[in-house]
Formats: C-alpha cells, structure tokens, sequence
C-alpha cells in the first residue's frame, strides 16, 4: 500500500511539473525572449524597483532585464568612475537573488564607445580619463542643443587609444561578477562622432571598419569567459537607402560593419515611429535579434505580432534568430515607477509606462492563450 501510494504522488509530481514545463515552453516557443532595458535603481528607490521586479515583470512573464548600470556602482577596480552614493555589491545582490527566484536573466550595460556626454555633461569616463576623448576639441559645457555646429549630440571615446580596453573591460568584468551574469550589453547607439579627422588615431580610416573592430573586441572579450554581447541595432542599418535616417539608422558609413562583425552578437533593433520590419535584415545576416520598442502602446503591439509572425512564417533556420521583444524606458527608474504606479498623476497615453502596461497584458493573454486558461 505505501509503494502505491509513494508511486502515485511520484507520477502526479512528474505531471505537474511536465505541464508547467509545457507551459513556459509553450510562451517561449512565440517569444523567447520578453525583456525590459531601463536604467538601474539608485540606492533610495532599490526597494520599490525590487516590488516592481517581484510583483509586475515577473507575473506578465518577463524574462530579461538590461539594466543600464553605467557609473551607479561602487567599482572596486576604478572607484574614481563611481557615481556618488553608487549601488553596492550588497544592493545589487538582492536584484540578482530576485531575478534568479523568477528566472529572469540580469543584463549589466555600461554605455561603450558612444553615450559618453549627456548634453553639457561629460561622463565618469571622459571626465576622469579626457586623453580618450575622440573629439576633445568639441567642448560639451558649450552645448547649445541639437543641431550645432560642432554636431554634438553625446561624446565617444576613440576605440584606438591603447589604453581605453586597460579601464573600460576590468569595469565590464567587475560588474559582470557583480550581477553573476553572462550576457553584457554595450549600448553603441547613436555614434555620431567616430573617425574624427582631428583625432590623431582614427583620421582618415573607414567609421565601418572602426565601428566593427571596437564591436569585435568587446565581443571576443567576453567571448573569451564565456559570455555574450548585446548592442542597439541603429548603426548597423544605411538610414539612406532604407530612408529610416540618422537616429535610428546610420548616416555616417558605420552600416557596412554588419558584414565584419561576430555573428555572435545579439542585436536590439529599436524603432520608435514606425515598426519598421529591420528584425528580418538582421536574421538574414545570421544574427540573433530582438524588436524593442518605447513609447507607443500600438506600435510595440504591432512589432510583437511582427515578431511572432515572423517565427512563424520563417525557415527554421532564420525563425531561431527572431527572439522576441525588449520594452525601453529612458527615464530613471525612479520616474518611471511613479508614472507607472501613479497614472492619475501622468496621463498621457503615449509614454513608455502605458506601452509597457500594454505588453504585459499582451503576455498575459499569449500565456493563457497558449496554455487554455480562462
């Protein structure tokens, strides 16, 4: 008697746990990826993001999360580049434990090679470091908005500076470890400023080979301990010949760099005004991609069936490199908390706290879709 009962409760367990198997496979095998990139929490609003985590992404099964970390951690390798009141190893911990509780996979970013000035101020990087300056000669505290004359939108450091890799990987490898994860995304959107013909390294030398080396050896890098890159899709397109421009495509030659680097790289392709199909572009070119939209609950709706379309409609062969969808928010944390637990107080109906509320519910309902619920 207490071999069959000790059998059953062995067969009702092997079950349940086969179905619940099923049914993250069954949401998986539409979008495999379900992400969010959003900047990390400071210290103050940790406990709030955290709830935010536990009690929203994870019930509308997301299942990434690319924190763009930057300069808000307390680095033991270069401690001047910290942030003040940095998150510490401690804080950043209880993210990881909770992500790890709901099988969400933790994304550190720092910003690479682009993003290295924010209108007239300049970044730890360049700040701490002004000899990687690419363009140095371009004074950011005289910023007047965009356009300018000096075309200043956000500083690069030079990918040829023999030192630059000696500061920026030990920053990378230290948060790394910090977050226990095994993907790292690099930003390297919106590079205006790359093969400067003022800069003593890089003048006169093709932006699409330089563009493709510093894409390279950040990947071969990680590549080196096993580990992953991601980066924002945008200079990886002719914004001429597509028509899609300088913001969200590239203007300035870099393009022609899809054809020199690893196929390893994961692509984030962002479009904001249109879902513009360039996911199938880059699963033609043999690399894995993710359609990731902001503010516009109808335009992120539409690339998430585009994407499942896609999966659906493809060879298996290129329907394996559509990978799914990763919401952006470009507030803080803290900001974007308010508006999304405050919408009295925000009503707006295009912001990245609708569009994003509209993708959870989208989840929900392909969940239950897929696996019968009511």
């Amino acid at each position: 008697m207490k071999r069959i009962f000790l059998s059953t409760i062995v067969c009702c367990l092997i079950q349940f746990f086969s179905h619940a198997q099923t049914n993250v496979n069954r949401i998986d095998s539409l979008l495999p990826i379900r992400g969010l990139a959003i900047a990390a929490p400071t210290v103050d609003g940790l406990d709030l993001f955290l709830k935010f985590i536990d009690e929203e992404l994870a019930p509308a099964h997301f299942n990434l999360l690319i924190l763009r970390v930057d300069w808000n951690y307390a680095y033991e390798s270069f401690p001047k580049l910290s942030d003040p009141n940095p998150l510490k190893k401690s804080d950043v911990k209880r993210i990881v434990s909770l992500c790890q509780k709901h099988g969400i996979r933790l994304v550190p970013q720092i910003n690479l090679l682009g993003h290295q000035s924010w209108a007239k101020t300049t970044h730890a990087l360049l700040r701490e470091y002004p000899e990687f300056d690419e363009t140095p000669h371009v004074k950011t505290e005289n910023y007047t908005g965009w356009p300018n004359p000096d075309g200043l939108y956000c500083k690069s450091y030079c990918p040829l500076h023999p030192d630059v890799h000696k500061v920026v990987f030990p920053l990378v490898d230290e948060l790394m470890d910090a977050f226990e994860a095994d993907w790292f995304h690099a930003g390297m959107d919106e590079v205006f400023y790359i093969g400067d013909d003022k800069c003593p390294r890089c003048a006169g030398r093709d932006k699409a080979e330089l563009f493709a080396g510093e894409v390279t050896k950040i990947q071969n890098h990680l590549a080196s301990q096993g580990r992953r890159l991601m980066i924002w899709g945008d200079r990886l397109i002719d914004g001429q010949t597509t028509g899609i421009g300088a913001w969200e495509a590239s203007m300035n030659n870099t393009h022609r760099a899809i054809d020199m680097i690893p196929k390893d790289v994961f692509i984030c392709d962002w479009h904001y005004e249109r879902p513009d199909q360039t996911a199938v572009f880059f699963a033609m070119k043999g690399f894995d991609v993710a359609t990731c939209p902001w503010r516009t609950p109808e335009i992120a709706i539409a690339q998430m069936n585009d994407m499942i379309r896609f999966r659906q409609s493809s060879t298996p062969k290129m329907a394996q490199h559509f990978q799914g969808i990763i919401a952006t928010v470009w507030s803080g944390a803290e900001s974007f908390l308010k508006s999304y637990y405050n919408p009295e107080t925000y009503t707006q109906t295009v912001s990245d706290a609708v569009t994003l509320k509209a993708l959870m519910e989208a989840f929900k309902n392909l969940y239950q879709q897929q696996n019968n619920l009511p």
